[in-house]
């Protein structure tokens, strides 16, 4: 597992107390329920800094490179696609979940060590939907990548209770 500063990312409490006092108040343990997911841990993938306006992740080349040596490109896509989703799930408060629909990446230059460092910020944030730009940066500040993301907003099941009709994860799959 992923650490900075002794915080393991899928402990991570680096939330705004008003957005863990938010989240609370709907009965969901915040920084229990976040994690950068099983991938992301295996990546190395570690959550600085998380808030609905900003939104700060590491990444190690090491290890999540192609056969050339240099940082794969669909590792620059976890790191956006995980900060981007971050933002728009903080947004969305806990009475929605936030869903990836579309997400594209420019890679602007070739890293082969290091940390890369992506810093979503919104481009977008409505009710149905949120668009996160994601800038990912060498160490040396030099840009590496720029991503967006779209995700779509719905409303998140209460426990107990079945997802509202065409909004869970068979929506729109006919048998």
């Amino acid at each position: 597992m992923a650490e900075h500063n002794g915080t393991a990312s899928s402990g991570f409490s680096g939330f705004p107390a008003q957005v863990v006092a938010q989240w609370a108040a709907s009965g969901v343990d915040l920084p229990a329920l976040f994690s950068a997911g099983r991938l992301g841990e295996r990546m190395g993938l570690t959550i600085l800094e998380a808030a609905p306006e900003r939104v700060v992740g590491t990444l190690p080349v090491e290890g999540n490179t192609q056969p050339y040596g240099l940082l794969h490109g669909g590792a620059s896509a976890v790191l956006a696609e995980t900060l981007g989703s971050i933002g728009a799930m903080l947004h969305g408060g806990p009475n929605k979940i936030a869903m990836g629909v579309d997400l594209n990446c420019t890679h602007h230059r070739a890293v082969r060590s290091g940390t890369v460092t992506g810093v979503a910020t919104p481009a977008h944030t409505g009710r149905t939907s949120a668009v996160f730009e994601v800038v990912i940066t060498d160490e040396a500040g030099k840009r590496v990548c720029t991503a967006r993301l779209t995700c779509a907003l719905r409303p998140a099941a209460q426990q107990g209770q079945q997802p509202q009709e065409g909004t869970g994860p068979a929506a729109g799959v006919t048998p």
